[in-house]
């Protein structure tokens, strides 16, 4: 008896499989949208996105070499980013060539579900203002962000109400009619820690100042 052994066809199977995996990533890199705020500015400061890895390039490519008599642009000095956190994780300041950014986390300025601030917080708000005189600021932010608990509409007043309680105190501090204030409140948006857990939702549940530095 002769056995007649036809060759198996793995091409359609193959491209079957190429194409649900295309598909599935560009489902991934299309399907997610940025979370906006209602206006401007689109995120707040310290989270856009950082630039995207370089494309992989010859070395020995003989257009990557400088023309006779051409010379290396002046070096740029990159912005250098420095963080400071007290021990107890309440406050987190932030410090760049350009900019001061302080966090406050909500259980040091409120209560639970509130934007009354205590006494403890008006405190530590009058400490900032401080710091805002000596870099003779006169742009403030002051932007609110809770976490994902709760509906998504309560996060977004809660945390506005707790931003214009703050920057309320900061105009009484400073009382300087050039100042000017951004305030906003961004809800659940934006978070910087994991929302899957209580700690990372204490982080997440916060009010952020930001003001340009002195120019040294």
């Amino acid at each position: 008896m002769t056995i007649t052994r036809h060759p198996t066809r793995t091409a359609p199977r193959l491209t079957l499989t190429l194409a649900a995996a295309t598909l599935m990533v560009a489902m991934n890199v299309y399907g997610m949208t940025a979370a906006q705020a209602d206006d401007g500015p689109s995120v707040p400061p310290g989270t856009e996105p950082s630039a995207s890895a370089p494309e992989k390039v010859d070395p020995n490519d003989p257009d990557l070499k400088l023309p006779e008599g051409a010379t290396l642009a002046t070096p740029k000095v990159l912005d250098i980013k420095q963080v400071v956190e007290d021990q107890s994780g309440d406050e987190r300041r932030e410090d760049t060539n350009a900019d001061v950014k302080f966090a406050l986390q909500a259980e040091v300025l409120f209560g639970k579900d509130s934007a009354k601030l205590s006494a403890e917080a008006k405190a530590r708000i009058s400490a900032i203002a401080e710091e805002i005189k000596t870099q003779n600021a006169t742009k403030i932010r002051v932007f609110g962000f809770t976490d994902n608990l709760g509906s998504s509409a309560h996060g977004d007043v809660l945390s506005k109400q707790r931003a214009d309680a703050v920057q309320n105190v900061l105009d009484q501090e400073l009382n300087d009619s050039n100042v000017t204030y951004e305030v906003r409140g961004y809800g659940e948006q934006y978070p910087i820690a994991d929302n899957s857990s209580e700690s990372g939702r204490k982080k997440n549940r916060r009010v952020e100042v930001s003001f340009p530095r002195t120019e040294s």
